[in-house]
């Protein structure tokens, strides 16, 4: 069918996934640019700042789960207005907060507030997308924390020098508060968007696949107790188990690692970290672009995914040998394609919650997985922490990240594998009411 004779509302409705998760990605990370002000301000320790990140992270995990089924009962938009009215509050409350008690309630409330993110945005791609399109739309949107990991540095340098650190908080927070006009003003579910611009063409275009149910305003959720009762579950929580934890050590870990193995002067690090960013946005519209090809050209979805994910497993191996390299724009190179592939794995492996479960429980899936992700990204902090200062202790700290890099290049097939094994087909599930 013709993309002019169907229509193309539902591109807006990514648009708006994608502003809403750079503006997720900017609010948590302003907390680490501000570090050393703020360090001076609450006169924390390295261990105080670290029980903060993992305050956020477990706050962050409870979320996932709790948001992941409360979306599915409230339905998409009311729960992102709830999500995003949560976090932005929850950020512009960090700037009045007065000591680091405070400081810690306001970022355990900004995790439970951005946990919903992802669980209604994979929703939201589930309910105006068909199969062959929802991993590129997931690419896009996903893309938006790579841009937010851009320009946060500049934005939140900017508004700490022209005010103070307060007003970094402030209006970050705010910019939440603007996403919601255009949420409220073009967001709606299909069955009921007809009625704003979507066509009966590109209705029937989203729900035209075999086995596809359609959107509807009133759909019951599936319990916990169904949902991981099925194999199908934990293929999707293991892989992300496996693998979110990776990118956690991406976001904390790297411009320490540029500084402590090339000697860099840390103003040069955010240089390579910025190219590492740019290039995984890349690598997350690739990503959900290949599978969609491979799905155009003949090719069933889930060996589609499974294809296409086994190509991004491959593309992290070359990390390994970055224990090899003297040069800090080898390992950028290295660090920059296994980032990219993270990002179009990532987008991959969100598409398969939609792909083996009915759009009324993916949320809850979703928010299963994310939770199992982050509780790998508060584990592998430890094993890397242990690492590392064994490491140290021998005066050998590259030795260390070697080590770590092996793990992080072999994760993504170890999850391939799993996740293979226990759903070879992934066959879609049907809950009985």
């Amino acid at each position: 069918m013709p993309e002019k004779a169907i229509g193309k509302y539902r591109w807006t409705i990514v648009t708006l996934l994608f502003f809403a998760t750079t503006i997720n990605y900017l609010d948590r990370q302003v907390m680490g640019l501000l570090k050393p002000v703020l360090e001076k301000e609450f006169n924390w320790t390295e261990m105080t700042y670290s029980h903060l990140v993992q305050a956020f992270t477990s706050a962050y995990a409870l979320g996932l789960l709790l948001f992941g089924i409360y979306i599915d009962v409230i339905g998409t938009k009311r729960g992102y207005v709830i999500s995003i009215i949560v976090w932005s509050l929850s950020a512009i409350a960090t700037a009045f907060t007065g000591g680091t008690f405070s400081f810690g309630a306001a970022r355990v409330a900004l995790g439970l507030g951005e946990s919903g993110n992802f669980p209604a945005a994979i929703k939201a791609v589930a309910e105006w997308f068909p199969k062959k399109e929802r991993a590129l739309a997931t690419g896009i949107f996903n893309s938006g924390s790579n841009v937010a990991a851009m320009i946060g540095p500049p934005v939140v340098t900017f508004l700490w020098l022209t005010f103070n650190w307060r007003a970094a908080f402030i209006w970050t927070g705010a910019v939440g508060f603007i996403w919601l006009i255009f949420w409220y003003r073009f967001y709606d579910s299909p069955a009921r968007a007809r009625q704003k611009g979507l066509s009966e063409e590109e209705y029937q275009y989203i729900h035209h696949e075999e086995g596809e149910e359609a959107t509807t305003e009133k759909q019951p959720p599936v319990s916990w107790r169904k949902i991981i009762s099925v194999k199908q579950s934990w293929a999707f929580i293991v892989g992300k188990f496996l693998t979110d934890p990776v990118w956690w050590f991406y976001l904390f870990w790297i411009p320490s690692y540029f500084i402590s193995t090339f000697s860099m002067d840390p103003s040069k690090s955010w240089v390579c970290v910025s190219i590492l960013y740019t290039v995984a946005s890349f690598g997350s519209i690739f990503g959900g672009y290949l599978s969609g090809w491979f799905m155009k050209r003949g090719m069933a979805a889930h060996k589609a995914r499974k294809t296409a994910m086994f190509i991004f497993a491959l593309c992290v191996l070359p990390i390994i040998f970055i224990r090899f390299t003297h040069s800090p724009w080898v390992a950028v190179a290295l660090l920059s394609l296994a980032a990219a592939a993270h990002q179009a794995w990532s987008a991959n492996i969100f598409t398969t919650a939609s792909d083996m479960f009915p759009k009324r429980s993916v949320s809850s899936v979703v928010g299963l997985g994310g939770m199992a992700g982050s509780v790998g990204g508060i584990l592998f902090p430890q094993a890397i922490g242990m690492i590392l200062d064994h490491f140290k202790v021998l005066g050998h700290v590259t030795l260390g990240y070697n080590l770590i890099f092996l793990i992080c290049g072999f994760a993504y097939l170890l999850a391939w594998i799993i996740m293979h094994f226990l759903c070879p087909r992934m066959v879609r599930v049907q809950f009985k009411d």
